[in-house]
């Protein structure tokens, strides 16, 4: 009888990545419930922002949980959507890792020292960690979106691209509402610097998109 090798696809690396998102939901929960509740309503109230948008917010053990999160989730929400997206036969776990090891981190890092640095030379040092704390609470409250469609994906619906436009869908409509509450809170301080706006928006915000879309296509 001749011997037939069988290859069997393993979720396990998607459950560990769940668990861990469950442990920094649980500890941000366990440990700051007041902090915990405030956020879960963030995109409806932002009682949140204005509670916790305080010197120290960027190393909060709450924000930093809920960023691990965010990263974690993030990182497979790429992955997973991608598969569906474009088809593309890849190794998951080494995909993951590429994603959230190299591009995510380096990214990110390299994007939050910018705009502090750049802050700290034009001495607008408070205001670019306001920003940034509020950028960052949004995207790690999208990252609730993104841990559910992970979920589906990962185990439901795997070939699901509703999932994905939906997620998406909702992903960018929160993201859209914390910049909406940014323009607001800061029309005036825009109105009267709107050139060095338009210079961050275009060097600090748009530029490295962009740059990462390039290396992407090539």
């Amino acid at each position: 009888m001749e011997a037939l090798e069988r290859t069997f696809d393993s979720n396990d690396w998607i459950t560990i990545v769940f668990l861990l998102s469950l442990f920094c939901l649980v500890f941000a929960r366990a440990f700051f419930l007041s902090r915990f509740q405030n956020f879960m309503i963030l995109p409806f109230n932002n009682k949140y922002i204005f509670l916790y948008n305080k010197k120290g917010r960027l190393v909060h053990g709450f924000h930093i949980a809920l960023t691990l999160f965010g990263f974690m989730n993030f990182s497979l929400y790429l992955v997973l959507a991608g598969n569906v997206l474009f088809s593309q036969e890849f190794n998951p776990v080494a995909s993951y890792l590429l994603w959230a090891g190299g591009i995510l981190l380096v990214f990110f890092l390299a994007k939050i020292g910018l705009q502090l640095g750049s802050s700290a030379i034009l001495e607008f040092k408070t205001l670019a960690a306001s920003l940034v704390f509020r950028k960052n609470t949004y995207l790690n409250y999208s990252a609730l979106v993104m841990f559910i469609a992970n979920l589906l994906l990962g185990y439901v619906y795997q070939d699901s691209k509703p999932i994905v436009y939906i997620s998406l869908f909702l992903i960018l409509s929160i993201n859209a509402i914390g910049w909406f509450s940014i323009l607001k809170i800061h029309q005036k301080l825009i109105t009267t610097h709107f050139f060095y706006f338009i210079l961050y928006l275009c060097a600090l915000e748009i530029a490295p998109f962009l740059i990462i879309a390039n290396l992407l296509n090539d």
